[in-house]
C-alpha cells in the first residue's frame, strides 16, 4: 500500500498538472462550479509545485535549495504585505494570504517550466555530446 501512495505522490510531484487536473475534476463534480474548481486546483497545485521545484533543483544541481526557496517565499510574502498596506492602507489578512498564495502559484509555475526546459536541454546536450 505504501508503494502505491509513494508512486502516486512521485507522479504528482513530477507532473504537477496531473494534480491540478485531478483536484479540478473532483471539485468540479462536487460543486458544479468551474470558478471554485479552478481556485481549489490552483491552491492544491501550489503546494505540489513547491516540492516539484525543490526536487527539480535537487536533480539538476545535486544540491538542496529548499531553504533558499523558503527564504524567497518569506521575502515575497513580506513584500506582498507591505505593498498591500501601501495601496489599501490596511491589511486584510484573508485577501493578503489568497493573493500571496496565488502569486506563489504563478512564480512556482514559471520556475517549474524554466527548470524543466533547462533540465531537458542539459540532459539532451549531455546525451548528444559524445557523438559530436
Amino acid at each position: 500500500m505504501s508503494t502505491i501512495v509513494s508512486s502516486i505522490l512521485a507522479l504528482l510531484i513530477t507532473i504537477p498538472i496531473i494534480g491540478y487536473l485531478l483536484v479540478f475534476v473532483i471539485v468540479k463534480q462536487a460543486t458544479k462550479n468551474h470558478r471554485t474548481a479552478v481556485r481549489y486546483g490552483i491552491d492544491v497545485t501550489t503546494m505540489i509545485l513547491l516540492f516539484a521545484v525543490h526536487y527539480m533543483l535537487l536533480v539538476i544541481f545535486n544540491q538542496s535549495f529548499f531553504w533558499m526557496i523558503l527564504i524567497a517565499l518569506l521575502v515575497i510574502g513580506i513584500m506582498f504585505v507591505l505593498l498591500h498596506w501601501q495601496v489599501k492602507k490596511e491589511i486584510i489578512i484573508s485577501k493578503v494570504l489568497k493573493g500571496y498564495w496565488r502569486l506563489n502559484f504563478l512564480l512556482l509555475s514559471i520556475a517549474y517550466f524554466v527548470l524543466l526546459m533547462y533540465g531537458l536541454t542539459v540532459r539532451v546536450i549531455e546525451a548528444v555530446a559524445p557523438y559530436l
